[in-house]
């Protein structure tokens, strides 16, 4: 792959309503296909304060509910075709699928923790508007 890759967001599709619940676990599912989440996943999840559990597959998962920065919308993009391997280096084009304002991240085994890279990611925006934040003589 050369670089340069350009990925448009179609600006027309960002009127998208808040979707359904988010939730990212550590797991690699090959299916695009719909799934009975609400059915099968969330109505099995037992919470004790902040923390989740859940069990998938077998494996125990311990999550937290992670809301999005202050100031910034979560977006669900979707690019309607998946390109050929011919077509890998061409631009490309996503839409707004739908929005959300929290997200629930799942470990296995563990708790997520401030350590996590999807916890730092989501702090970042009051770290960076910390460190731009002009200094005040006294």
């Amino acid at each position: 792959m050369s670089g340069n890759v350009a990925i448009q967001l179609d600006l027309s599709s960002l009127i998208a309503p808040l979707g359904d619940p988010l939730h990212l676990i550590p797991a690699r599912i090959q299916s695009n296909g719909d799934a009975k989440v609400s059915q099968y996943f969330t109505a099995a999840i037992q919470r004790k304060e902040e923390e989740l559990q859940v069990s998938y597959r077998g494996r125990a998962l311990q999550g937290r509910e992670l809301p999005v920065p202050p100031g910034y919308v979560g977006l669900v993009l979707k690019e309607d075709r998946e390109p050929s391997l011919e077509e890998e280096e061409e631009d490309r084009t996503v839409r707004v699928k739908s929005t959300f304002s929290s997200l629930t991240y799942w470990n296995l085994e563990t708790p997520p923790t401030a350590d996590d890279t999807v916890v730092m990611a989501l702090s970042w925006p009051q770290l960076a508007e910390a460190l731009q934040a002009p200094v005040e003589d006294e």
